[in-house]
């Protein structure tokens, strides 16, 4: 019977494990196995090819190997939703780089620690880091929409947006009306992308710090504005806050009649 593609790279994942975990432990010296690590440092590369064989490529928790597991990993892409709306990006740096072990998917001998193994394959510490980071990005970019009325990103989008948007994003809150230009409906964003929401400029439209949103930017630029309340958000958590009302909006997007 011929192997998939996907069970291979299973196989490959769980032999790999297996294979350095002794050597990790008592941190030995070993041979560089360019074949054991991914040339591409990208998010999606790394996730397929050391996470989905568990958590599936989607990381719903349906890999080819559930069975046989102690138990069923979690599903990745609801991690904001269970949040109320925010990401929990450090928590999820922490498990998979190794310096926190408080681990939600499964129990703690199923699921490697894989910031050691990654540093004893590849030399390159800044690539270690980097493979670390964008694998908890694409992780990020699998979320599920947040809309619950006490999740982050629908809070901030009453206190920060409503006004002159609305509260039902349409463009009709009580500021509009003093405004140069009408505000958009918000809702359409994805009917007006040919039914794709367009994730990325809609965060560079809130950011503001290197898009225009309309006219002479009556719009304020929240990338700064966020940094500069008085609780001192850092940049990464102004970067959840924006992330957070992406999803929202993602998740109210009118849709088309079937």
């Amino acid at each position: 019977m011929k192997m998939t593609a996907v069970v291979r790279r299973s196989l490959f994942a769980l032999g790999l494990v297996a294979t350095l975990a002794p050597e990790l432990t008592i941190h030995a010296q070993r041979p560089e196995t360019p074949s054991l690590i991914l040339e591409s440092v990208t998010g999606r590369d790394s996730f397929e090819l050391y996470c989905a064989s568990c958590h599936g490529t989607t990381g719903k928790g349906d890999g080819p190997i559930v069975a046989a597991l102690k138990a069923r990993p979690a599903d990745l892409t609801t991690l904001a939703l269970r949040n109320n709306g925010a990401f929990p990006r450090e928590r999820v740096l922490g498990i998979l780089a190794g310096t926190s072990r408080a681990v939600l998917a499964h129990g703690p001998t199923d699921m490697p620690v894989w910031g050691p193994i990654f540093r004893g394959l590849d030399p390159s510490e800044p690539r270690v880091r980097q493979r670390i980071d964008n694998v908890v990005a694409h992780i990020e970019g699998l979320q599920v929409d947040s809309t619950g009325p006490d999740d982050l990103g629908s809070r901030l989008f009453r206190t920060h947006c409503a006004t002159c948007h609305g509260s039902n994003a349409r463009g009709n809150g009580p500021l509009s009306g003093q405004l140069r230009q009408t505000p958009p409906d918000l809702t359409k964003y994805t009917a007006r992308n040919g039914g794709v929401f367009p994730s990325e400029r809609v965060y560079r439209i809130i950011d503001g710090r290197d898009i225009a949103s309309h006219g002479d930017r009556e719009m304020p630029v929240w990338g700064d504005a966020f940094r500069s309340t008085r609780d001192g958000l850092t940049e990464g958590s102004a970067k959840m806050r924006i992330d957070a009302i992406v999803r929202y909006l993602r998740g109210i997007q009118e849709r088309a009649a079937e």
